[in-house]
């Protein structure tokens, strides 16, 4: 991460907790997976679908030390962190299999911590290894994420980036009733709270449209003006970006003091906790995204989603964590960048979406300028939610998928009751993926029948045992994210 993200505090504060956590794990050996999306991808559905496969011996064919045979014993323990809320799995998984609904999406940081006892695959690691490894994870909203750039701008820079931003493409429309305020107001006037709060309103109903179903924009920080938790009506969250603003520095008891003021303290009081207290503790990350429903918005819907990716990408401490280095600072070196929803494309087109998500991935390095070492990109469904199938139309074979549409989708003018199973043809995506993004260029609207769908029906076995849940490669993530620290 760019040095000026931190403080000398900061960093002294983070070598002293990689110390400590370092001496812990020679007797407790534990990792810390942070999980976390953008624009509702599905970071609690990921989860709770994690730890119940993992529960229940659900098929993790591509996770080595289950398939092998080597974990003896998985469970849930108490998490280590008394002030962070636990992820109430129960309350998640029993909304997904028993009702067959999605669970709410993340508001807040949660945490859950599962154990597996195993057995090392080498002897040397049988002889000095504990065989029991903690995970600790940590569910963050993306928003969140997003928000640790601003750490690195002045509020000068933070205006002037958000009014560029506002001014192009959709978001131009969007925004009209925010820019046109603001444009109101003089910066150097004396500052007035109801002018300050008019301003944050007209800012946070933008945002809220740029994250509309309809329009699928992922660049909206600040991101607790979203959600805003116990925040709400605080001034730490009553400011907006100000453009036309004056060179040098603005005079006391004005509203471009009074906005740079509360930007700050934003960042103190919000933005800087989180990053030390909980992102720079993280040893693995994994971001789920759900490119399909940006592809079904268009161009400009994907391409915010490859700007954001890359503002995720740039906050990343990534890097490979020696023995000794991993005394003084800890680093992020493994993570996974997931499309998720794969389960709403046959499975001829699951290489074509990865390809694509690669390929997000690959254009939002080259902007930040970063390496691609220790990235892993994926197409997953946590749950899967439809079945594969094949109907004739006009004398061929079209692959399809099979599934209960949520109540109100609409396909073609057919809007779905949310009980009736439905065979849909989502589309194909094309083979190159540059060639996805020279054809959402040239559309006015997306190229997939995209639609939501509800859980699946759980079976359950002669004694009344719900099956685990049905995944497309969540053994996949799992070996690649933590599959070394069990070998």
């Amino acid at each position: 991460m760019p040095p000026s993200l931190t403080t000398l505090t900061d960093e002294a504060l983070l070598a002293l907790d990689a110390l400590t956590g370092r001496a812990t794990n020679l007797v407790n050996p534990s990792i810390r997976l942070g999980v976390t999306g953008l624009s509702r991808a599905g970071k609690t559905v990921f989860i709770s679908s994690l730890v119940h496969n993992l529960l229940n011996g659900g098929r993790l064919p591509l996770f080595e030390a289950g398939r092998s045979g080597r974990v003896s014993k998985i469970r849930l323990e108490p998490q280590p962190d008394d002030a962070v809320p636990r992820f109430q799995y129960e309350d998640h998984i029993r909304a997904l299999v028993a009702d067959r609904l999605w669970p709410d999406s993340t508001r807040a940081i949660s945490q859950l911590r599962i154990t597996l006892d195993y057995e090392s695959a080498s002897g040397w690691g049988r002889l000095f290894s504990p065989g029991k490894l903690a995970i600790d994870i940590v569910d963050y909203p993306g928003e969140w994420l997003l928000d640790l750039p601003l750490l690195a701008q002045d509020f000068r820079t933070f205006s002037a980036n958000t009014v560029a931003l506002a001014q192009s493409g959709i978001r131009a429309e969007l925004a009209r009733e925010w820019l046109a305020l603001s444009n109101t107001v003089d910066p150097a006037a004396t500052a007035q709270e109801a002018t300050a709060r008019s301003l944050a309103d007209a800012f946070t109903a933008y945002l809220k449209a740029c994250k509309s179903d309809e329009r699928s924009l992922s660049t909206l920080p600040p991101g607790r003006f979203l959600m805003p938790g116990d925040l709400e009506g605080s001034p730490a969250l009553t400011f907006a970006p100000l453009p036309n603003l004056r060179d040098g520095r603005p005079e006391r008891g004005s509203l471009h003091a009074m906005m740079e003021r509360r930007y700050e303290a934003y960042k103190s009081h919000v933005v800087r906790p989180f990053f030390r207290e909980h992102f720079a503790r993280l040893d693995r990350q994994i971001v789920l995204i759900d490119a399909l429903q940006a592809i079904n918005r268009g161009a400009e819907a994907v391409h915010d989603l490859e700007r954001a990716l890359g503002d995720v990408l740039d906050c990343f401490r990534a890097g490979q964590n020696s023995f000794l280095s991993s005394f003084v600072t800890r680093r992020i070196d493994r993570i996974v960048i997931a499309a998720t929803k794969a389960d709403h494309l046959h499975h001829e087109s699951h290489p074509r979406l990865e390809a694509v998500t690669r390929r997000l991935v690959e254009r939002a390095i080259e902007r930040i300028g970063m390496s691609g070492a220790g990235i892993e990109v994926m197409a997953l469904a946590s749950v899967r939610a439809t079945r594969e199938a094949t109907v004739k139309h006009d004398g061929e074979d079209l692959p399809v998928i099979v599934g209960v549409p949520m109540a109100g989708e609409k396909i073609n003018g057919e809007v779905f009751d949310g009980e009736r199973k439905t065979a849909i043809f989502p589309g194909d995506l094309p083979a190159n993926p540059d060639s996805l993004f020279e054809a959402l260029e040239s559309h006015s609207e997306g190229l997939l029948n995209f639609v939501r769908f509800r859980p699946p029906h759980i079976e359950e076995t002669g004694g009344g045992l719900k099956l685990s849940v049905p995944h497309i490669r969540l053994d996949r993530a799992l070996q690649y994210l933590i599959g070394d620290r069990l070998a």
